[in-house]
């Protein structure tokens, strides 16, 4: 069964380096509302406050929101990557990635390496190791790139790589962000297909997006965030027509990856 569970979940970072009493502290409390001092006067940011919600198998949500609402930090509190700093999060089944190239990468590595490397978190045999690289190496087509520091690549090769590694695999849940869609036209077209089909076989998605065109493609249900909060979370067209006018615009003119 695949399931995500969070009550009352909660993530902070502390900043560091910035006087209690600072003119550019005071500015982004009054701007964010979401800083605050704790019992050792640091500054903390509270990037997702009190989320509570249920997805279930069948579910293809999209997280919506403008710049800093926290989509990509849930993305990645999902992931494992962010730990709750309070409230619960239950994750039930297989979780794969599409979050960020380079997240997991060894860039003095070379890009074989990092397939090893990969295999080797994963728990697989030698035999599925040996699969899972011929594998990345045939669909992303890197060739004898694959043997130079992943640090040499440009940001293309690195997201080639990436997206051939996190799509070797079929996850009960598929965590997504919008940079695949920054990929070169001619590798866009097969990445589209191999997406479709992770997609179709994944219990649950979740994307984070600013593209309508995006969320009415792939998905059934919206949430959206504001400042770390959900404030609006349901069938996709029934939050997608509550949206405030000016936001509405917004999604609709920009693309993917926007």
């Amino acid at each position: 069964m695949a399931e995500i569970i969070a009550d009352a979940l909660t993530i902070e970072f502390p900043l560091y380096h910035l006087g209690a009493r600072s003119l550019k502290k005071r500015l982004m409390a009054q701007a964010l509302r979401r800083i605050r001092e704790d019992s050792d006067s640091r500054v903390v940011v509270s990037a997702l406050r009190d989320l509570t919600f249920r997805i279930g198998s069948g579910e293809r949500v999209a997280l919506i929101g403008r710049n800093g609402a926290g989509k990509s930090t849930l993305l990645r509190t999902l992931a494992g990557i962010y730990d709750p700093v309070g409230g619960r999060l239950s994750v039930q089944g297989t979780v794969g990635s599409l979050i960020d190239p380079g997240a997991g990468m060894d860039f003095w590595a070379t890009g074989r390496e990092n397939i090893r490397l990969r295999a080797w978190y994963a728990g697989l045999n030698e035999a599925q190791a040996q699969a899972l690289s011929e594998a990345v190496t045939s669909f992303s087509g890197l060739g004898e790139f694959l043997e130079l520091p992943v640090r040499n690549y440009s940001s293309g090769m690195q997201l080639r790589l990436a997206f051939a590694m996190a799509t070797a695999s079929r996850p009960d849940i598929l965590l997504m962000d919008e940079w695949f869609f920054t990929a070169d036209a001619s590798f866009m077209a097969q990445a589209e297909a191999r997406l479709q089909e992770m997609v179709a076989s994944a219990k649950i998605l979740v994307i984070a997006t600013h593209s309508m065109r995006v969320v009415r493609r792939l998905c059934n249900r919206v949430i959206r965030l504001e400042a770390g909060r959900v404030v609006d979370d349901g069938p996709t067209e029934e939050v997608l027509s509550r949206l405030p006018e000016e936001m509405r615009l917004e999604l609709e003119t920009l693309q993917p990856g926007g």
